[in-house]
């Protein structure tokens, strides 16, 4: 074995995981896949480690060696690194996520925090955005839906670290329908139309409407934002809103799209048309002040939309 880098052939009884390995669950479906292709070709990827007193502790390749315990293989390939400093390891496991995207979110949103104060107990102060994103080898983007994350209410938090441990294939709900579910709750507790607890009510309500089937598209809770915009510029009242959404809480067959058909659709409908309209008066208005005439076919474009406009006006 080589003594301290190159590749060696390591006994998995003396290797151990990393404790910051974002990656916490580990599915046996996965598992079995995998440990099925190592028991016919071997560990073609040897893993990454540093050595720490007897044994070795690993920085990529956990799933690898579990396999190799399970098949008791008396050696797997690895490459040893020197041991990092308890900043530098969590570093590198970020970077290591960075070219594997499998890892689920919330368990990496768990370890983004540690890494967090991790950097701020060095610096004396709180890194920034950007700072984080770039320490972490992740987008900004990224790190604020992270952080979204981890602002969840403990109980959604826990349902979904619950659903990480099923098969892919089993999962139902996700961390974009608790996301999307809440928000659009918050959005309108903030133009007054909900109260604290409805808020509360509301969100679990469209969780649990994504885990019965109800809802099947992620992005449908977004139109409980377009509800609250629809409020905020007096196109329905707030009472009207409120009694669409309090349905969805009472109801269990009662959609998101339901709420916003009965309560805004109509009206969200003509405020698109309107700023429709405006653009292309804008647009008409640029012409006139460039001096440009109208081609033939925008001429006629033109009239024929004027045509429409005077129907759909005559009621």
């Amino acid at each position: 074995m080589a003594a301290d880098t190159g590749i060696s052939l390591i006994e998995p009884q003396k290797l151990r995981p990393n404790p910051e390995n974002p990656r916490l669950i580990f599915r046996l479906d996965e598992l079995r896949v995998l440990q099925d292709s190592i028991k016919h070709q071997g560990i073609l990827v040897p893993l990454t480690v540093y050595r720490e007193g007897k044994g070795y502790v690993i920085l990529d390749g956990e799933r690898r060696w579990r396999c190799a315990l399970k098949l008791a293989l008396d050696t797997i390939p690895a490459i040893v690194q020197p041991k990092p400093d308890p900043l530098q390891n969590l570093l590198m496991m970020f970077a290591i996520h960075n070219q594997r995207q499998e890892w689920d979110p919330l368990p990496t949103a768990y370890k983004l925090r540690e890494l967090e104060d991790r950097i701020a107990g060095d610096w004396g102060r709180q890194p920034t955005e950007s700072e984080l994103a770039e320490f972490a080898s992740i987008t900004r983007g990224e790190v604020r839906r992270l952080k979204a994350l981890l602002a969840l209410p403990e109980e959604y938090r826990t349902e979904l670290m619950d659903e990480l441990e099923k098969p892919r294939p089993d999962q139902v709900l996700t961390v974009d329908h608790v996301l999307e579910a809440t928000r659009g709750a918050a959005a309108l507790a903030k133009r007054g139309v909900l109260s604290d607890k409805e808020e509360m009510n509301l969100g679990r309500a469209v969780v649990d409407k994504f885990k019965g089937g109800v809802l099947k598209s992620t992005v449908e809770p977004r139109l409980l934002a377009r509800m609250a915009r629809a409020v905020e510029r007096e196109e329905i009242t707030p009472a009207v809103a409120h009694r669409a959404a309090v349905r969805i809480i009472s109801d269990p067959k009662y959609t998101v799209e339901d709420a916003y058909k009965s309560s805004v659709q109509e009206a969200d409908f003509a405020h698109g048309t309107e700023q429709l309209a405006g653009r292309l008066g804008a647009r008409i208005e640029e012409h006139m002040t460039e001096n440009y005439a109208p081609t033939d076919s925008l001429r006629e474009t033109l009239e024929d939309l004027s045509k429409s406009i005077r129907r759909f006006l005559r009621g």
